[in-house]
């Protein structure tokens, strides 16, 4: 099995060696032209997993995979780093902050195990506990991890209780500033719901991201639906009334 791992992963390193030297779209790239490209492949990796799409989950990653290699050889060929240099980094820092994996700290639960992480971190020089959250995360995944972050230090609400209070607290805010009609202050109040409401997710053990995606996948389905339904009848959705459409919406949901 070892050896076959092996050889399947030399061969990737290979044909990226060969593609880097005779392929002239491979030899033009940088590290900032395959930025947003690895940025897509993430996602199709994260549609594939809400999905449950094990065969695309398989396929994504062969490409992200494809990725790290071509960065590295990238790095490689300006004297930065080596694909060796990598795998020797990664397995260093693993060792280190799993202290209760290869030292003697003793841990109860997944909990120290993210608290030791973070002290560990602290100590090797980071400023902050939320240093790193990647500041282009879209705004949904870093308001998730910056308080799954800030949980770690204790900086955390009890229960659930407490913080659907927190929720409709901030349901209150709004209103009020929704009653005044100041644009700035009415964006404020509806971004720290949008927070309070993400925290909420994360106390019933949801994927905040994923649920809202899954919330546009149904809405996708049921729209085109309409369409579908619509155009069967001879109309476009726009020459319906509101009442109409309402009508299609709930004949789809059942």
């Amino acid at each position: 099995m070892a050896d076959s791992l092996t050889d399947s992963f030399l061969q990737l390193v290979s044909i990226m060696n060969d593609l880097r030297e005779k392929c002239p779209w491979d030899r033009k790239q940088t590290i900032q032209s395959l930025r947003q490209l690895t940025i897509e492949e993430t996602y199709e990796l994260a549609d594939s997993i809400t999905e449950n799409d094990w065969k695309g989950i398989k396929e994504e990653l062969g490409d992200l995979m494809l990725h790290l290699v071509f960065y590295a050889k990238i790095a490689d060929e300006q004297a930065r780093f080596s694909l060796q240099d990598v795998f020797e980094g990664i397995s260093a820092k693993l060792i280190a902050r799993h202290p209760h994996v290869y030292g003697d700290v003793a841990v109860s639960g997944e909990e120290d195990v993210k608290k030791n992480w973070e002290k560990l971190k602290l100590k090797e020089g980071k400023k902050s506990v939320l240093s790193g959250v990647p500041r282009s995360l879209p705004a949904l995944v870093k308001a998730m991890r910056l308080q799954e972050k800030a949980k770690q230090v204790g900086f955390e609400w009890e229960n659930a209780g407490q913080v659907w209070e927190k929720v409709e607290e901030e349901m209150g805010e709004l209103q009020e500033a929704l009653a005044v009609k100041e644009k700035p202050e009415i964006e404020e109040e509806f971004g720290d719901l949008l927070f309070s409401l993400i925290n909420y997710a994360r106390f019933l053990n949801i994927d905040a991201e994923n649920a809202l995606e899954l919330t546009n996948k149904k809405f996708i389905h049921r729209f085109t639906r309409m369409e579908e339904i619509a155009a069967a009848n001879g109309k476009n959705l726009h020459e319906l009334t509101l009442s109409e459409m309402d009508d299609l919406w709930n004949s789809v949901k059942r």
